[in-house]
């Protein structure tokens, strides 16, 4: 009898009075606060209420009813129905919709919608992936940045294609640990060549010489991912670099150049077709046998055979899985200079211009870090100079460290 006296008033009830009551009648049922035929009124009503011309009867509702188990499905259906902040409400934390009901909600909703699917904790691959295929920039931002998402690798290619010049995408992107190494690579590559493009349409730099250092920069990043990655990293970079057509003998040389030989072995495996073994095999043999039968099986141009021989070698030298530093190691650049500064011919000078770039690169890098370490060395110094006192008070936390 209470729900259809609620009933009756709500129909002179003022907008105010009526979401007040809608509130309150959709707590109590959910609360379980009332007799089994009263419950099942308070049902019908609340569903009718659906109709209420009033939209903040309608908000009042959703808001009660977002977080509960015992929502009724077909008003939580009819909520998810709604245009803006009322969907968004009951898509955002509704336990009773379906996966199915997402899916379709995130093909059907607005942006407020899909940023509200988004936003679910463990949302699962099926609704991420929906929102990767249909979802606004807004809403994969708001997913990209869901660490409780389950993402499909195929899915982050897709909000990549779709919206991966967004500059925060790419970055909540990157931000991901699950996000596929190879796609690290792709979204690298875009934002080099949306910098050489800016600067080259500034006015800055001419387009080739933009081109020129996005394309160096792809190539750091390319050999730091492959170094910094699993074991099965490097393979997957390889195959974006191969599908995009960046996967250059200048690159794989500076892979060995950088002491990070990760990504020239996993591109030797690609481009000869050898096993794996095979390939780390001949790699790390001291002598270099068949290194310039790997490097034709690879379809490397013959110029290039002394240069890689001689970075090989030289690796093996020092230990080739020893590891290297950030950036293009001047030793080792240094023997493949010796070894190739007698060849003569078009390609060989080219050849030459591009290690003697890298070792620009390589020594530009060098002066900075050298410069960083003397600053901070002034910096110290001036400090003792100032309080003498602090240089006691190190060298006793030394003591006390060493003790």
């Amino acid at each position: 009898m209470i729900v259809r006296r609620f009933l009756l008033w709500a129909r002179t009830a003022p907008a105010e009075a009526r979401a007040s009551g809608a509130a309150a009648l959709a707590g109590a049922y959910l609360g379980a606060r009332l007799s089994p035929e009263d419950e099942r009124e308070a049902e019908t009503a609340l569903i009718a209420l659906l109709d209420d011309p009033s939209p903040p009867v309608r908000r009042a509702i959703a808001e009660a009813v977002a977080v509960s188990p015992r929502t009724p499905r077909s008003l939580a259906l009819g909520l998810v129905a709604e245009q803006g902040d009322v969907a968004a409400l009951v898509l955002a934390r509704s336990p009773v919709l379906t996966e199915a009901d997402l899916v379709d909600a995130a093909a059907v909703g607005d942006g407020l919608a899909q940023r509200a699917i988004a936003m679910r904790r463990r949302l699962p691959a099926s609704v991420a992936a929906a929102l990767a295929e249909v979802g606004c920039e807004e809403a994969l931002l708001t997913l990209a940045g869901n660490r409780t998402a389950e993402i499909p690798a195929f899915s982050f290619e897709r909000m990549i294609e779709r919206c991966g010049d967004a500059g925060a995408l790419r970055e909540a992107l990157l931000e991901r640990p699950d996000l596929p190494p190879g796609l690290r690579q792709v979204i690298a590559a875009r934002v080099s060549d949306a910098l050489a493009h800016f600067v080259s349409g500034c006015g800055w730099l001419t387009p080739e010489r933009s081109a020129r250092l996005a394309r160096e920069s792809t190539e750091r990043v390319a050999v730091a991912l492959a170094a910094g990655g699993e074991a099965s990293d490097a393979p997957a970079i390889v195959e974006v670099l191969r599908a995009t057509g960046r996967l250059t003998p200048g690159l794989m040389l500076r892979s060995l150049l950088s002491g990070e030989p990760a990504l020239a072995e996993a591109a030797f495996v690609a481009l000869s077709e050898l096993p794996r073994m095979r390939v780390a095999a001949l790699l790390r043999d001291r002598r270099g046998a068949g290194l310039r039968a790997l490097c034709r099986k690879a379809g490397l141009p013959p110029a290039l055979e002394p240069a890689f021989v001689a970075a090989i070698l030289a690796l093996n030298a020092r230990g080739f899985d020893a590891g290297g530093s950030q950036g293009i190691d001047r030793a080792l650049l240094r023997d493949v200079l010796d070894a190739c500064e007698a060849m003569a011919g078009p390609e060989a000078d080219a050849l030459l211009a591009l290690l003697r770039r890298m070792d620009a690169e390589a020594a530009r890098e060098q002066a900075r870090l050298m410069a960083d370490s003397l600053a901070d060395d002034a910096a110290f110094a001036l400090l003792i100079e100032a309080d003498p006192s602090f240089l006691i008070e190190l060298e006793s936390g030394d003591l006390r460290d060493a003790a």
